[in-house]
């Protein structure tokens, strides 16, 4: 869950530390809901990044690539987000360090101390591009996946973890009803925490070329992962996770004595929880099934080349088609509206729920992350249906448009679903608008934001999210490398 309790006082800081201790250049005010209002837009413009010396983790390629960047995006308030941005999960969250002699990085999401899965693989995937430049930033991100192999082998159940050198860990959940470790910080079951991972550690050796990373505590993972996805098959009954708490907040919690709503074992793998840490209501979440279907095929060609495991190899190819089957039978409905398209969550008794959530894997964000060709004509009409008001969860008021979902709740709209929209575009002046969106509704900060009102871009959650300012980063910079500068620059 990663609404902080506090999260107003933890904005005020986070914005401070953001800005190098240099609050005076946007004032911040919290309302009694614990939203940020930001006021006094600077016009000069100048960085918003702590100053050098305090920057937890510094790359020479990443500052080349910030200064390029700059030089050929003439919008000054689109390059000072660029620059504020791009580097913000490396100065502001990476703990890099040696353990036994290999690299080892622990990766805050920014305001909470603890590392998820998910979002340090996507904190530090736009990094991967510039490593064979960098042997700094090469190690530091050979060290995220080794990490990651490590929290994987400590529980493959759990969402986010505590930096084992941390001298003031945040124990928050362990009142939790599950099997609770001191290494977690929450142990919240969600498919995508093993997805991310392989998804990384893939395209870094790709990059790279390191295969040094798929030693034995891979193996031991990719063994775990695989354990793990069967067992929430439920073929043979509901296998060892649980999980209740304690809240007032439905979605932080499971029904049935924590084992969730029943599913059918049809072949898809259930998940306790979304990406956005909120429960699930049919645990056969769709886009979190093809994320599996894709990211054990990765895994296959890893333990084929590099481990010469053909037998374990195969064991994820077979589960993987198994998987790709199940989603073809279950998850598609034919919309009155919209034609074929793709559930968010189904339970293989018939039952199908339909929206989209911001939180990425989403529906909307399946190419993205590769699961999927854009140009897939379910995909397509699946796009059209949930950047729509048939979407529950999208709203659209006089700030901005895009999907939120109920983790924060009615008429708050998530940046990331606005960037997804623009990464899976095939449409320049598409993505020329979502810019321009998630440029007029930084409240003036020059920074992303968690969520923000539809009709007020200045009452907004979490001042410091690190995954999506780095992604809006990824996004410039992606623009930037295919060639639509003259896009870029034509935004006023």
């Amino acid at each position: 869950m990663k609404r902080k309790k506090n999260i107003g006082l933890c904005a005020v800081a986070a914005a401070t530390l953001l800005m190098g201790g240099k609050a005076a250049a946007h004032d911040m005010t919290i309302r009694k809901d614990n939203t940020v209002v930001s006021y006094n837009v600077p016009t000069d413009f100048k960085s918003n990044r702590p100053p050098v010396d305090q920057r937890l983790f510094k790359s020479k390629a990443v500052e080349s690539e910030i200064v390029r960047i700059k030089k050929m995006i003439k919008n000054p308030k689109l390059a000072w987000m660029f620059e504020n941005c791009f580097p913000n999960t490396l100065d502001t969250t990476v703990r890099y360090r040696k353990t036994n002699g290999k690299d080892d990085t622990v990766v805050y999401t920014g305001d909470i101390h603890a590392m998820w899965l998910r979002d340090s693989g996507a904190q530090v995937w736009p990094y991967v591009q510039l490593a064979n430049s960098d042997p700094e930033l090469k190690a530091m991100l050979a060290g995220v996946i080794r990490r990651q192999f490590k929290c994987i082998i400590i529980d493959p159940y759990a969402n986010a973890f505590l930096d084992p050198h941390d001298p003031n860990p945040d124990h928050q959940w362990m009142s939790d009803m599950t099997d609770m470790k001191l290494e977690l910080h929450e142990r919240k079951w969600e498919i995508d925490s093993l997805c991310y991972p392989i998804r990384l550690a893939y395209h870094y050796w790709k990059t790279t070329g390191d295969a040094s990373i798929f030693d034995e505590e891979w193996l031991q993972a990719i063994e775990l992962v695989l354990q793990t996805f069967h067992e929430q098959q439920r073929k043979n009954g509901n296998g060892p996770y649980k999980f209740q708490r304690k809240t007032e907040r439905q979605l932080d919690t499971m029904n049935n004595d924590g084992w969730g709503n029943p599913v059918n074992p049809v072949g898809l793998i259930a998940s306790a929880f979304r990406p956005s840490d909120d429960a699930t209501t049919f645990q056969f979440l769709v886009p979190s099934n093809f994320f599996a279907v894709s990211s054990l095929r990765k895994a296959a060609e890893i333990l084929a080349t590099v481990n010469k495991k053909p037998e374990l190899a195969e064991k994820c190819k077979n589960l993987a088609q198994e998987v790709e089957t199940a989603l073809k039978k279950y998850a598609i409905f034919n919309h009155p509206k919209y034609g074929q398209i793709y559930a968010f969550e189904v339970d293989g008794f018939g039952n199908q729920y339909f929206m989209d959530d911001a939180n990425v894997p989403s529906l909307l964000a399946m190419p993205y992350l590769g699961d999927m060709d854009a140009n897939d004509p379910i995909y397509q009409n699946t796009r059209n249906y949930v950047w729509s008001k048939d979407n529950p969860y999208f709203f659209k008021g006089t700030a901005g448009e895009g999907i939120g979902g109920p983790h924060i709740g009615y008429d708050m709209i998530w940046p990331m679903s606005i960037m997804m929209k623009a990464f899976t575009s095939r449409d320049e002046k598409e993505i020329q608008t979502c810019i321009k969106m998630l440029m007029d509704t930084d409240a003036g900060t020059g920074f992303m934001h968690e969520s923000f009102n539809k009709d007020n871009p200045e009452k907004f959650t979490r001042a410091w999210f690190a995954w999506q300012n780095t992604l809006f980063g990824e996004l410039i910079l992606k623009q930037v490398n295919e060639g639509r500068i003259d896009m870029l620059n034509a935004i006023k």
